[in-house]
């Protein structure tokens, strides 16, 4: 009668469990070593984002930043404001090609770079044009995609010009709302010469504008129209109740979780009043 050979089972099996304790420990390792660059990747980002964004009265500003949701989709989106030297105040917001700390620290560039344009430029086209420029000078693999904003204290008048960035969402406090038709140009850092037009809005009546970055409006529960769609109907709801720049760059953050976006995610809520009625002549 043959005898069968008994599978070693047990020596198998602590093998198995010797490797599997192995792979976790490496696992575990790995894990902590990508969390620590997140979190390196968000503070740099964070620190180098504006602590306080500009306003004057009638205007009042607010902007919000989160980082993806997963992974180490993060660092190139940013927001900024700032005083001009005439009394205007210039907005900003963008996203840089790549989701790492190289990202992060090519943003810090352009932020910087893009105020140092923008003092002596007419408009915000030629604030985008020259940072073009500026940026094609360092000979960077990366681009950006980009809107700039005017805002004028005087003519109470928004000048708007895009490098092929998201488009903006607007909303009256009379109930008027939509997507801002603003012509744009190729994103920062492709071409050489670039030409970006530049769009005037007139603040007749009180309202909300808000800029924003694809990854609010754009992810795998949904496409981008249908993230701006939604953005827009938040929006013209929170310019009708009078919500404050803060709420309501909170609650528009908000979709970018609904949309389940990989992307970090930038939003620039900008209320305003309607313009001043001209002085009386009469005295």
């Amino acid at each position: 009668m043959t005898r069968r050979r008994r599978p070693a089972q047990s020596a198998s099996a602590d093998d198995l469990l010797s490797t599997l304790g192995q792979l976790t420990a490496r696992a575990r390792e790995g894990a902590e070593l990508q969390q620590a660059r997140v979190e390196l990747a968000v503070a740099l980002q964070r620190e180098m984002l504006p602590a306080a964004l500009p306003t004057v009265p009638g205007l009042r500003a607010a902007a919000r930043y989160s980082p993806a949701q997963h992974g180490l989709a993060i660092g190139g989106d940013w927001y900024d404001g700032f005083p001009l030297p005439d009394g205007a105040l210039g907005f900003s917001i963008g996203d840089v090609q790549g989701h790492d700390a190289e990202a992060a620290a090519f943003m810090g560039q352009i932020r910087i770079g893009m105020r140092a344009v923008a003092s002596p430029a007419a408009d915000p086209g030629e604030v985008l044009g020259r940072a073009n420029d500026l940026l094609l000078s360092v000979d960077s693999v990366l681009f950006a995609t980009c809107t700039f904003l005017r805002f004028d204290p005087v003519s109470w008048e928004l000048q708007i010009a895009r490098a092929g960035h998201v488009a903006a969402v607007w909303a009256t406090a009379d109930g008027q709302y939509g997507v801002a038709e603003v012509c744009g140009g190729l994103p920062l850092g492709i071409l050489p010469g670039q030409v970006y037009p530049v769009t005037r809005r007139s603040l007749t009546t009180a309202g909300v504008f808000v800029l924003l970055t694809d990854g609010v409006v754009e992810g795998p529960s949904f496409p981008i129209e249908e993230g701006l769609a939604r953005v827009a109907r938040l929006v013209r709801a929170g310019a009708v109740a009078g919500t404050g720049p803060g709420e309501l760059a909170t609650e528009v953050m908000r979709v970018a979780e609904l949309t389940g976006h990989s992307d970090d995610a930038a939003v620039l809520v900008l209320c305003h009043e309607a313009a001043p009625a001209p002085p009386d002549g009469n005295g």
